[in-house]
């Protein structure tokens, strides 16, 4: 069951890595944040005063390639959507990510090691309630073929499909009801992914000088050059889930409905999500001890999840007899 009251870390992470897009090393210091405040961004690396940016959808500036937000005094935080995935996923409300550089650290290019990181420092509640939004009205974004929207619906379920024809990613479909276990099982692992036929552009861009096969899947035309393979035979389509998950966590509350996205991406995902919060009649907050109090809402949540992962594993029998 989600929590009820807010949460936030019990200790600070510190961790340097490499940023996807800069290629610089930066550090990194994610500590507890106060009740009601959210998850902020703060750069270390400009004048005292003009580096906080909140984590909230109408700070982001940007949507190429990765969610980029940013504040009145031009600074911005670039790729923050597996940090805010794993923070909502595993129940994190406040917040406060200190950066001294452009960048949230790619990592392995999931949201995986993040998780493990907040799992060691710990969570603890705070005093104040937790509320939601709870999707009241369908909402829906068209972009030529691609859709995005959000429906009434008692839990919270992503369902995504994508579509690369003549590569390795192909056509993948999957519906989830989103938990705290169900991101950290399905989802959390998943990895970014990108495509060789354009690394070379990206870099005359000045993007993606930090991606290597170490942080994303690399797929060129049918196959997969990272070494290892795939963590899940439909991690893209996964990955995707995860990414939607950081976006929507932009909303600064959880969101109750269902999420429904054919070709999907950050730049849909956001224009989702101002045009849902812009329309006061689709939604409505609720307060999360008041919520889960409804008579049977519990027991429908847990049935779904349940019933989703046994159909995976039947998928996933169906394949391997295939």
């Amino acid at each position: 069951m989600a929590s009820i009251v807010q949460r936030t870390l019990k200790t600070c992470i510190p961790y340097v890595g490499t940023g996807l897009h800069s290629g610089c090393r930066i550090g990194m210091l994610v500590r507890p944040g106060e009740m009601n405040t959210g998850v902020r961004f703060v750069r270390k690396d400009v004048p005292m005063g003009r580096g906080v940016i909140p984590g909230l959808w109408h700070h982001v500036v940007d949507t190429r390639l990765g969610t980029i937000i940013g504040n009145e005094f031009g600074v911005f935080v670039s790729t923050v959507e597996h940090l805010m995935a794993a923070l909502r996923g595993c129940g994190i409300d406040n917040a406060v990510v200190e950066l001294d550089g452009p960048e949230v650290p790619i990592l392995d290019g999931s949201a995986e090691p993040f998780v493990a990181m907040i799992e060691r420092a710990g969570i603890i509640d705070q005093g104040a309630k937790r509320w939601a939004m709870l999707v009241q009205e369908t909402i829906e974004v068209r972009d030529d073929d691609k859709f995005v929207r959000l429906e009434p619906c008692p839990i919270t379920r992503i369902t995504a499909e994508i579509d690369f024809p003549e590569t390795a990613v192909g056509n993948q479909r999957l519906s989830l009801v989103i938990t705290e276990s169900v991101f950290k099982r399905e989802l959390a692992c998943a990895r970014t992914f990108g495509f060789a036929d354009q690394i070379e552009g990206l870099h005359e861009r000045d993007l993606a000088l930090g991606g290597s096969p170490r942080n994303a899947i690399l797929v060129d035309g049918e196959n997969i050059v990272n070494d290892e393979g795939l963590r899940f035979h439909d991690e893209f389509v996964r990955h995707k889930i995860l990414d939607i998950v950081g976006d929507l966590a932009l909303a600064g509350v959880p969101v109750i409905g269902h999420f429904h996205g054919y070709k999907p991406g950050h730049g849909l995902n956001q224009a989702l999500l101002r045009k849902f919060i812009s329309n006061e009649n689709a939604w409505s907050y609720v307060m999360l001890d008041e919520y889960e109090d409804v008579p049977g809402l519990q027991r429908l949540s847990d049935a779904l999840a349940t019933t989703a992962n046994r159909m995976k594993k039947a998928w996933s029998r169906l394949r391997i007899v295939a």
